[in-house]
């Protein structure tokens, strides 16, 4: 794309050019009527589409909470079948289903634009992530899963086996933000470890969960074990939670304490992907360049609506201007737009709530004093929920802006004298989700990693590092959530542990005349000769 072919909104950002297709091409009543056939419900219900505001999908399935413990009946149902397959069956649903996701993503990008309104490059990540993971536990689970061996009680005479057994039915509930990623990406390990998933997907992005579920059966799952619900969170949320062995949870902190506690009261396990405001650190010798690229990607992907995206940015006062002279152009420069194709680099808000609570706090920040470098504004001559990518100078703690999560394409500029005075205010937050540290220093940056209270560190890049590394753990600290999804607590948090310990030759307990005296000095002589022998 040329600048030629670039047209001007006002004096804020360029507008890339509109594309051929509408929503009207690409949702048909036949995608819905496939895409919906087995969904419990007893009523209908629409989405919408952030690019205009207009009805995206009409008469979707919208459950009760009877409908939701229909399809929990019918996920036990088709769970123990599936919980019986050998596990290298069930891992290479997983590997079809990678080949047909990448095969066939030019129908779920254009999905996953509609629902949420980012760009075709955004929607793009969420297909390589989620084929990375389904790649992963096709590849890894039976190892994550195999009977493994430890030592027993008493060295050859207790043989200890420890099993994973699938912990039944899984109450998933996605957010709107990444309908592709936080919805099959955390179904894939839960099913490849034996489960059943009753899932709710937001109403406003459930084709895109749809779509999945229909590619995954067609890979092999058996259709019964992936059940979706549609309905009003406060609805439907509950009912989900309340027949679930273990829910996942990806949302609000707020929300997500709400869960939680639901789950605790029923004496089952929950993970919790909640809210964040992440900070990136720019050292005095970082590279700019990168640095700059950087913080755009962090800040503005998917129009900030990103729990791991960066809004609070950290950079050396000695290298602050240079930064800022380019990182406000490059903003500025930036092409917003509506087009099913690639070209733009930032698409819009997903909702009137969204755009009310970035323009609080944008407004309120500058009338408290802050100014804004770049952005500032809403772009209705675009799309109803468009907001200019925003830079912020001069925000203080008073500030609503400074503190809690915007979830919008707004980052706050700091500027630090010394590292260990940017790492304190780094961690001045309840959150401890994603931070980000430049510097060419490869040794310095991993040393401030350790020093900041979140649960994953990009160095020298924003999120997708830590986030595409699937086979290491990735969650939050703090009011940022409870457990972690990839790598092998992903899937072992699906699973129930089981210890088979089998004993031979004698009992523990006294035997072959023993008395009891002899039975607890000849226990007694043991346990130092095991220490001794440096057995664990």
């Amino acid at each position: 794309m040329t600048d030629s072919h670039i047209t001007q909104g006002g004096t804020g950002n360029p507008v890339a050019p509109e594309g051929t297709r509408t929503a009207a091409d690409v949702v048909t009543p036949e995608l819905i009527t496939r895409l919906t056939r087995g969904v419990a419900g007893s009523g209908t219900t629409v989405s919408h589409t952030p690019f205009t505001g207009d009805v995206l999908a009409s008469a979707l399935p919208e459950s009760t909470p009877e409908d939701v413990a229909t399809a929990y009946e019918n996920a036990r149902a088709a769970q123990r079948a599936w919980a019986a397959t050998p596990v290298r069956r069930r891992a290479a649903v997983l590997l079809r289903f990678h080949d047909l996701l990448l095969r066939r993503q030019p129908e779920i990008l254009d999905l996953i634009q509609l629902e949420t309104g980012k760009t075709r490059l955004h929607a793009q990540e969420e297909v390589q992530g989620v084929a990375i993971v389904a790649r992963h536990y096709g590849r890894k689970a039976p190892a994550y899963l195999r009977p493994k061996g430890h030592l027993g009680a008493v060295p050859t005479l207790t043989k200890v086996t420890e099993l994973r057994q699938p912990r039944g039915v899984v109450g998933l509930i996605a957010p709107w933000n990444y309908p592709l990623q936080l919805s099959v990406g955390d179904a894939i390990p839960a099913f490849v470890a034996g489960n059943a998933v009753v899932m709710k997907p937001d109403t406003e992005t459930a084709l895109s969960a749809l779509w999945a579920r229909e590619l995954m059966v067609e890979a092999g799952l058996p259709a019964g074990v992936w059940q979706i619900v549609i309905g009003d969170g406060p609805v439907v949320g509950p009912a989900v939670v309340e027949h679930a062995d273990y829910v996942a949870f990806t949302g609000s902190t707020r929300t997500g304490r709400e869960v939680a506690q639901a789950a605790a009261a029923r004496l089952v396990g929950c993970s919790l992907e909640l809210g964040g405001k992440n900070a990136m650190l720019v050292l005095r010798d970082a590279d700019l360049a990168r640095a700059v690229d950087g913080a755009v990607r962090g800040s503005f992907a998917s129009a900030g609506q990103l729990c791991i995206s960066m809004e609070r940015l950290y950079v050396h006062e000695s290298i602050a201007d240079a930064f800022l002279e380019r990182f406000v152009a490059r903003t500025k420069a930036m092409r917003l737009g509506t087009a099913l194709a690639y070209g733009a680099e930032m698409g819009s808000l997903v909702s009137e709530r969204q755009l009310e609570t970035v323009t609080r706090h944008v407004d309120e920040a500058v009338s408290k004093g802050a100014t804004v470098l770049a952005g500032g504004r809403a772009r209705p001559d675009i799309g109803p929920y468009f907001y200019e990518p925003t830079i912020l100078d001069g925000v203080e703690s008073p500030m609503a802006v400074c503190a809690e999560e915007t979830f919008g394409p707004v980052v706050s500029v700091y500027r630090f004298r010394d590292e260990g005075e940017a790492i304190e205010r780094a961690n001045a937050t309840s959150y401890g989700l994603n931070a980000s540290v430049w510097t060419k220093d490869a040794r310095r940056g991993r040393a401030i990693a350790t020093r900041l209270r979140a649960g994953t560190v990009n160095l020298n890049e924003s999120y997708a590092a830590a986030f595409g590394s699937v086979a290491s753990p990735m969650g939050g600290m703090g009011d940022s959530g409870l457990g972690r999804r990839h790598g092998s607590e992903g899937i072992l948090r699906f699973t129930e542990p089981q210890t088979v310990a089998q004993q031979r030759l004698m009992p523990l307990g006294p035997a072959f005349g023993m008395t009891d005296e002899k039975y607890a000095d000849f226990m007694t002589r043991s346990l130092r000769a095991l220490k001794a022998l440096r057995l664990r």
